[in-house]
């Protein structure tokens, strides 16, 4: 059965969008380009991107405006964060023991911290017990691995910019002991951290502050990225998060994209344009939900929520 026609013709690529790498640089980090495919391009990110355009009104949002509202940006990530409740992944038989948090589990050679209540109760239902009918408490460490895509085109500047800063320094803070990846998205991609890389909270929101905040919106290319990411991740839980309008204007269809990903959520911010209809059909497609919010501190309820949802 064939998809529905998008509500907006997205502009068509004549190449390849580029992918940018987050790497150590004089003064400071920078973003390296390479073309997917091609090998790596020597230019880092350009302070003007290719121009192109739209039927949207915007207007540039320079780097320093946006480093000027970093001390406001990151009230706004404290605040999300506080508020956050992400539970933990459930235990599977690929948890690893003997690090992360406590747990009362069954004997299984190693821990001697007995848990006697616990073993009490088995116990009680079995009068020749079996070793691991002894319960201890060991650590036991769950991890998840989660790719957030973020939307820093020009649709997203000034308030959803920062909102959108403020959501990955909080999630970043409380994803920390998981397999995280964080890419950035306008026509083209930046990937901020890779999963399995050292999270570190604070320099992702200045990343994230530090990309000028202009250029069509291809939702599509993220999705495929985050895929990559996805594909072979050892974990029980893996998804991806999409936070953007949705106001796709450039690239291919982002909803075959969005299928072939094990689970994707997405977070809609509708405080201006944005496309409520396409954000739905992208979280179908992913088996994920759709989540709309106004402003910041609608963040934290729907990050809950999506992470409830199995």
């Amino acid at each position: 059965m064939a998809a529905r026609p998008l509500r907006r013709t997205p502009k068509q690529l004549d190449q390849e969008p580029l992918v940018f790498e987050a790497a150590a640089g004089k003064g400071g980090r920078l973003l390296q380009a390479r073309r997917r495919g091609a090998g790596s391009a020597s230019r880092p990110l350009p302070s003007v991107l290719t121009a192109d355009f739209t039927d949207e009104q915007g207007e540039v949002v320079t780097i320093d405006e946006q480093v000027a509202a970093e001390p406001r940006v990151r009230e706004r990530a404290r605040r999300i964060a506080a508020q956050l409740a992400v539970p933990r992944p459930r235990a599977t038989s690929r948890a690893r023991r003997g690090q992360g948090i406590l747990a009362s589990l069954p004997y299984r050679g190693a821990a001697d911290d007995i848990d006697l209540d616990a073993t009490i109760e088995v116990l009680a239902e079995r009068p020749v017990p079996e070793d691991d009918d002894i319960i201890v408490r060991d650590r036991l460490r769950t991890t998840r691995t989660v790719v957030l895509a973020v939307d820093v085109s020009g649709s997203a500047k000034g308030e959803r910019i920062q909102t959108a800063a403020a959501t990955v320094g909080a999630l970043a803070g409380e994803l920390e002991r998981d397999r995280l990846g964080v890419i950035a998205f306008w026509s083209d991609a930046v990937v901020l951290l890779r999963p399995g890389d050292p999270v570190r909270p604070r320099e992702l929101l200045d990343d994230l502050l530090r990309i000028p905040a202009r250029g069509l919106t291809n939702v599509a290319f993220p999705l495929r990225l985050a895929a990559e990411q996805l594909a072979g991740a050892p974990e029980r839980e893996v998804r991806a998060i999409l936070l953007s309008d949705c106001v796709h204007n450039a690239g291919e269809d982002p909803r075959p994209a969005a299928a072939a990903l094990p689970r994707l959520d997405v977070l809609l911010d509708t405080t201006g344009e944005s496309d409520i209809q396409l954000g739905r059909e992208l979280a179908a497609a992913g088996h994920g939900t759709l989540h709309t919010v106004h402003d910041y501190r609608g963040v934290a309820p729907a990050i809950t929520e999506i992470f409830r949802t199995n």
